[in-house]
């Protein structure tokens, strides 16, 4: 097991006095990898986890003795969570004119990347540490940036100083992509990018523009993604409300006396 989740956890994790176990938490940070925390993930995602399952308990949608399932916790927030607006069209152009870099097509870019990837053998924290560092030293020396890759990298663009070529939107994983064309950035990013495979150190030689999507061709799209984010605002606030009013030990939640999401 990853030396991160073999760490003996301490501190009691318990909601209303039901206690949650080290091997579950253990089990639950193995999904939490790219986490700065992946031990206090996985006991807060557990908490929560407790805590809808409680609630859904509590109003019926749920035996007592039975797990937390998809369609209780659809059945609990449709029930719980009445009250969430859908964006209105001026909202959605606001957010088109604010993020006009996301609302282009055929855009180019041309990018290298120095990957310390994520695998069972290998300590996260000890990982990100050593990925840090090396940012820091190319951030500092630009210049060292095909050396590090070459010593360092554990993708096969490593034999080429890192170099991935010409890409496009969907030629990576979704949050690899976010980095490279949600900006306008040249040069070396100055944070470490995560994704599933790790840490990418990411430098940006050039940018080919494509041709800016018109308002009404995204504005579906947009309005999914301001509703996905006002939902999860809203999820959020009723968990820290949830929390309030219960007895948890072993994690806390920001914000626990939050006003009420009607």
């Amino acid at each position: 097991m990853n030396d991160v989740l073999s760490e003996v956890v301490t501190a009691p994790l318990t909601v209303n006095g039901v206690a949650i176990g080290n091997d579950a938490i253990a089990a639950e940070a193995a999904h939490h990898g790219d986490a700065p925390d992946p031990l206090d993930a996985a006991r807060r995602a557990l908490a929560v986890r407790e805590l809808l399952r409680q609630r859904a308990v509590s109003l019926a949608l749920l035996d007592e003795s039975a797990a937390l399932d998809d369609a209780a916790v659809d059945a609990l927030l449709e029930r719980e969570l009445t009250h969430v607006p859908d964006p209105d069209r001026e909202a959605c152009e606001r957010y088109y004119a604010r993020h006009p870099a996301r609302f282009r097509r055929n855009d180019i870019v041309y990018a290298s990347h120095v990957l310390f990837a994520m695998t069972d053998r290998v300590p996260l924290a000890p990982l990100r540490q050593r990925a840090e560092r090396a940012l820091a030293g190319i951030v500092a020396a630009p210049d060292t940036f095909e050396t590090v890759a070459r010593a360092s990298s554990n993708c096969p663009s490593a034999e080429v100083g890192g170099s991935l070529g010409q890409l496009l939107r969907g030629d990576t994983v979704p949050e690899f992509e976010a980095a490279l064309f949600d900006t306008d950035s040249i040069g070396v990013l100055p944070k470490l990018v995560n994704t599933r495979f790790g840490f990418h150190i990411v430098r940006i030689e050039r940018r080919v523009p494509g041709d800016a999507v018109p308002f009404d061709e995204a504005a579906d799209q947009i309005a999914a993604h301001l509703a996905a984010r006002v939902r999860q605002q809203a999820m959020r606030q009723y968990v820290a409300i949830l929390a309030g009013g219960a007895r948890v030990e072993g994690v806390t939640f920001d914000g626990a006396n939050g006003p009420l999401v009607q």
